[in-house]
């Protein structure tokens, strides 16, 4: 059965170093997301400092009224 992630691949790009917390339950389901990409790709689990990045674009991306202010905030061209 294959599933469609949200993030199915880690972009390797150049990086913006940044320090975070992040709850112990958090860190586990980043483990686990980890574990499902290797299994549906067949290549080695990604690291979880990887995963963080693609998710939070996504999730941006996706967020409606985010997209909504972020165009309202924009001068016109």
């Amino acid at each position: 059965m294959t599933t469609k992630l949200k993030v199915s691949s880690i972009p390797d790009d150049k990086p913006f170093k940044l320090t975070v917390e992040l709850p112990a339950p958090v860190h586990r389901d980043l483990l686990a997301y980890a574990e499902v990409i290797a299994r549906e790709s067949g290549q080695p689990a990604p690291a979880v400092e990887k995963l963080i990045a693609p998710m939070l674009q996504r999730f941006m991306a996706t967020d409606r009224a985010f997209a909504r202010l972020r165009k309202a905030r924009q001068p016109p061209h």
